[in-house]
């Protein structure tokens, strides 16, 4: 599944006391390989300290270093973990400042610091040199030949790809990273001296956070920690990852003891944006720099503990108020779109066919929310409410009711007759509640609508959402046509949240009410007669599928090429306790199938804004064959 487990260590340690550090770097070792940790980042000069100053120009010091390296090299044989740490190189009478990555006895390759800080608290260049431009070489130690040398590494493990940078490379105007990133690599690893100052510590992750979805990949910070020199700075063992703009771990800072933070990358999820991203692919070509490649390999890369969070329902904000955020913007979206059409087409009226169900009921909220924006009277709002063989007194009453609180014109128009008159012409009998019995109440609701609105010089205003569009769950020229689409890229489960945010903050009290009573209503085209109680029969999350687990399949299909068995791998951990793992294949299964063969009907849609990162518009996001085969992915 192309997961990877990763950390970033902060030891405790002495100043220049490199016995007692590399004894803490190794506990941290044997720590993360406990579980199952594959990479790990150790901060700046860890093996000396940062802060040793002028004792960095001390033969002893330099000797030390090079046999702690030495001694960490010995302790890495038959360890299957990478680690890089930071220790001074001296050659040719230059220091540099240097990450060491090490692998199972070996040295794989040593990255120096690119650019050495020189400026307020930072005064390295007394003791070191850059390493910027340092291509093609190689040197020697004592005990290893031929280890490879410069700022142009990469080190590569099937999908995974690893660069390095040091501290300051990070705060330039374009990073080694950069680089690193348009060469190839997907996880950055930061070792780090970075000392605190108030609010340094926010800058610093946004910093994090904004390089890993500048590159489309995975960042890995450590910092030294609060045991360094305070003779004039304080440094707090900062230490977080990062993955494409989200931060997946931070640790409290200012911690005294040994510390290891560790989290899951999603390589596949990384790779797969990058392949998307044409913009991305084009920088791969403005580098002048050749990267040097080291192979290694890991023995067993298997997760004991898959305990990376995967959230259920991906396209709505677990933050409350981020939600709330979220909300406003997307209305603002549809109803600005709306706005726009409405100016174009030099039309004053819509026509909205109301069911007292979530679909209709957002893209009124939304035509009501837009004709305020205009200063349009809403008795320009159209809204016509069809009954049919299977309309229930509740939608029914909260159509009417919602549409005479918010002020529109309200027609009603009663299908049955219409209905039964076209079953009679086509030689069908009502008796029968097939899919001919569904359709023709659809398709004789959509031509009322549209004829309305021709009669009244309106533009047509589509209800559908775009978990109905994947599904296909819609009638072909029926309810899957309209004039304007204001909610075809907004999925069912994120419907919800914005009629409830309307509910909660928008509306009157008797309209926040019916909202409330829509929204715990069984979602239903009501197409088929009511039960004998009057209620309704035909719920459309008995027949699909729930829409929850069909909006993530959707998400992980679209957003990221995910195959059904990475969406199942995903599903099992997002929904364990809610659904069996059986129960999720059968929805998966009736997704994929459904998602091919309905394809035609999202070939032909009508013009709406997207909203979000996904949408299924043949003029932009999503382009596929009406007849492509199902066989692949099943």
């Amino acid at each position: 599944m192309n997961f990877i487990k990763v950390g970033a260590a902060s030891p405790k340690i002495k100043v220049s006391d490199i016995k007692f550090n590399i004894e803490n770097i190794k506990k941290l070792i044997d720590e993360a390989i406990e579980i199952n940790t594959k990479i790990l980042i150790f901060p700046e000069l860890c093996i000396t300290s940062y802060t040793c100053a002028d004792l960095f120009t001390n033969n002893k010091l330099l000797e030390e270093s090079d046999s702690a390296i030495h001694q960490l090299v010995q302790f890495s044989k038959g360890k299957d973990i990478l680690f890089a740490v930071g220790a001074p190189l001296l050659i040719n009478y230059c220091l540099y400042n240097c990450a060491y990555i090490i692998l199972n006895g070996k040295i794989l390759g040593i990255v120096p610091k690119s650019y050495i800080p020189n400026y307020s608290e930072f005064y390295e260049k007394r003791w070191f040199t850059e390493g910027l431009g340092i291509t093609n070489t190689e040197i020697q130690l004592s005990f290893q030949e031929n280890i490879p040398f410069g700022t142009d590494l990469l080190f590569k493990f099937k999908e995974i790809c690893l660069g390095f940078e040091i501290c300051e490379d990070l705060w330039v105007t374009i990073p080694p990273s950069s680089y690193l990133s348009i060469m190839g690599a997907n996880i950055i690893g930061n070792l780090s001296a970075s000392n605190e100052l108030v609010s340094k510590s926010s800058y610093r992750k946004d910093l994090i956070s904004n390089q890993s979805a500048r590159t489309l990949g995975a960042y890995i910070y450590s910092s030294a920690g609060v045991h360094e020199s305070t003779t004039d700075l304080l440094f707090s063992g900062h230490m977080l990852v990062a993955e494409n703009g989200i931060i997946l771990k931070e640790n409290k800072r200012f911690n005294r003891e040994n510390e290891l933070i560790t989290s899951i990358i999603d390589v596949f999820k990384l790779n797969s944006e990058r392949m998307k991203n044409i913009s991305f692919r084009a920088t791969t070509t403005t580098s002048s720099i050749k990267p040097r490649i080291i192979h290694f390999k890991f023995n067993n890369v298997d997760l004991k503990e898959f305990d990376r969070y995967v959230d259920k329902h991906p396209f709505v904000p677990k933050n409350k108020a981020l939600r709330n955020e979220r909300c406003e913007e997307i209305l603002n979206i549809q109803s600005s779109a709306l706005a726009k059409r409405l100016e174009h087409t030099n039309l004053n009226k819509v026509v909205v066919g109301i069911s007292g169900g979530l679909d209709s009921t957002l893209a009124l909220l939304v035509v009501v929310k837009t004709f305020d924006m205009l200063n349009i009277p809403r008795k320009n709002i159209i809204t016509i409410t069809m009954p049919g063989f299977g309309t229930t007194d509740r939608t029914y009453n909260n159509a009417l009711t919602l549409c005479k609180e918010l002020g529109c014109d309200l027609r009603e128009i009663n299908i049955v007759k219409a209905s039964l008159q076209h079953f009679n012409d086509i030689g069908h009998d009502p008796s029968i509640h097939d899919i001919t019995y569904e359709n023709v109440q659809a398709r004789e609701r959509t031509q009322i609508l549209m004829d309305i609105a021709n009669k009244e010089a309106g533009l047509l205003i589509g209800t559908g959402d775009l978990s109905e569009l994947a599904l296909g769950w819609c009638t072909y020229n029926g309810d899957h046509m309209s004039m304007y689409s204001v909610n075809c890229s907004v999925p069912k489960t994120l419907v919800r949240y914005l009629v409830r945010y309307f509910a909660d903050y928008i509306t009157s009290k008797t309209t926040s009410e019916t909202l409330l009573d829509i929204l715990d209503t069984p979602v239903s085209p009501e197409l088929l007669p009511k039960d004998n109680k009057g209620n309704i029969a035909q719920k459309t999350e008995d027949i699909v599928g729930p829409y929850e687990l069909h909006d993530f399949f959707l998400y992980h299909f679209i957003k990221h090429g995910s195959s059904p068995e990475r969406i199942l791998f995903l599903a099992k951990k997002a929904f364990k306790g809610d659904y069996e793992e059986d129960t999720i294949k059968k929805w998966l299964d009736k997704f994929m199938y459904r998602f091919f063969s309905q394809q035609f009907k999202r070939s032909a849609l009508p013009d709406g804004p997207k909203v979000g990162s996904i949408s299924l518009s043949p003029r932009g996001d999503w382009r596929m064959p009406s007849d492509a085969s199902i066989n692949s992915f099943i």
